[in-house]
């Protein structure tokens, strides 16, 4: 029998909540789980170089199928030696599916059994994307752990409409599983389904755990729904998932819903936010967002976090990082990326700290005071 691509080994459970310290062990390295993931979406971590990656700690970083297929081809990057060698990054590379962005395309696409039709945003050309188009792109890029090609509906769209997605996705994670050219050194990973509903989130888990796939993915939350529903769904979800495989929650980054998800037993976790939000000059701190680039920072000298040991708090200070941003320094907006990747990564190791301590439940209300959220009704970032 052949060995699995990745392994993944439960070192702890929080004796309190559902929380799992675990590793997963990837041809690129192994890494420390619960665990986030900066997004490289073509191919790069916007305004970060992959040695300032390695100093803040990332493991693994996501990158993007839809976009890497259309800009530069698959076929470009497999001739450069896969994905690794050709943004010069030798750790962990996941990539999603694609179909996030293709069904993001509400108005150009066009779902069949077979697949999806849609309009390219580069150029509007006519594109196809099917379970197994994706699992060959996917194949060609060569990150070690790749998804399926599901289908992402809105979180409120109606219970006969979300039945017939999930059993569509189930048919179409097991044509990919099928396609799938190198199980020895790339992981599939299924992608559970169902929006709201128990009943169909149950029948999404238990279709793709009769696959066996190496590792188990949440997607279709953080697409509009409140905290409090995506963590009623995580309550009756992750449980229905295998204690021996990873567990990964999709396009999920703000402080308070990593900690909730990991409370709920999920170990992996990205999202664009941190990036995102520090191209507008706003900045995670230990007492909540900062926006930088506001006037009353003009003359303040101290760091973007005075609770932060990052290189940027350790050298840069508020004043010169928002005049840095509103002179449109691009070097500005690196340092928030920076930093806001930086935090998201030390908060995460904060997390798996306070497992080993088992006491994740009050760790979780330190942050959330400093942080002033509500806990019934936390702000996002």
């Amino acid at each position: 029998m052949t060995e699995p691509a990745i392994k993944y080994k439960l070192i702890q459970k929080e004796k309190h909540t559902g929380a799992r310290l675990g590793l997963i062990e990837t041809p690129h390295g192994t890494f420390e789980t619960p665990m986030f993931m900066p997004v490289g979406t073509e191919a790069t971590v916007k305004n970060m170089a992959p040695e300032d990656l390695e100093k803040i700690g990332a493991t693994i970083i996501l990158s993007n199928t839809y976009h890497l297929w259309l800009r530069p081809g698959e076929d470009i990057v497999k001739e450069a030696g896969g994905l690794h060698k050709f943004m010069n990054w030798n750790k962990g590379i996941l990539t999603d599916s694609g179909g996030f962005q293709v069904f993001s395309l509400a108005n150009t696409r066009d779902i069949t059994e077979a697949g999806v039709h849609f309009r390219n945003h580069l150029n509007g050309r006519r594109e196809f994307l099917s379970p197994e188009k994706a699992i060959q792109i996917e194949n060609d890029l060569g990150p070690d752990i790749m998804m399926s090609l599901d289908e992402c509906p809105p979180f409120f769209e109606s219970y006969d409409y979300i039945k017939d997605s999930v059993a569509r996705t189930s048919r179409w994670a097991e044509r990919g599983l099928r396609a799938h050219r190198n199980p020895d050194w790339q992981a599939l990973f299924g992608i559970v389904q169902g929006a709201g509903y128990e009943d169909l989130r149950k029948q999404s888990a238990q279709d793709l755990v009769s696959m066996d796939f190496p590792g188990y993915s949440i997607g279709g939350l953080s697409v509009g729904e409140s905290k409090s529903e995506m963590n009623h769904v995580l309550d009756f979800t992750a449980p229905l998932l295998p204690e021996n495989k990873p567990r990964y929650l999709m396009g999920v980054g703000s402080a308070d819903a990593l900690i909730d998800g990991v409370i709920r037993g999920i170990d992996m976790f990205d999202c664009v936010l941190p990036t995102r939000i520090a191209r507008n000059g706003t900045c995670m701190t230990t007492h909540g967002r900062l926006v930088v680039k506001n006037a009353k920072y003009a003359r303040d000298f101290r760091p973007l976090d005075e609770d932060c040991d990052c290189y940027v708090c350790r050298n840069y200070s508020r004043a010169y990082i928002r005049h840095l941003i509103n002179a449109n320094e691009l070097f500005g907006t690196h340092l928030t990326s920076y930093h806001n990747l930086y935090f998201l990564l030390k908060l995460m190791a904060d997390v798996r700290q306070s497992i080993k301590d088992d006491n994740l439940l009050e760790f979780r209300e330190h942050v959330f005071e400093q942080y002033g959220f509500n806990k019934k009704n936390a702000k996002n970032f």
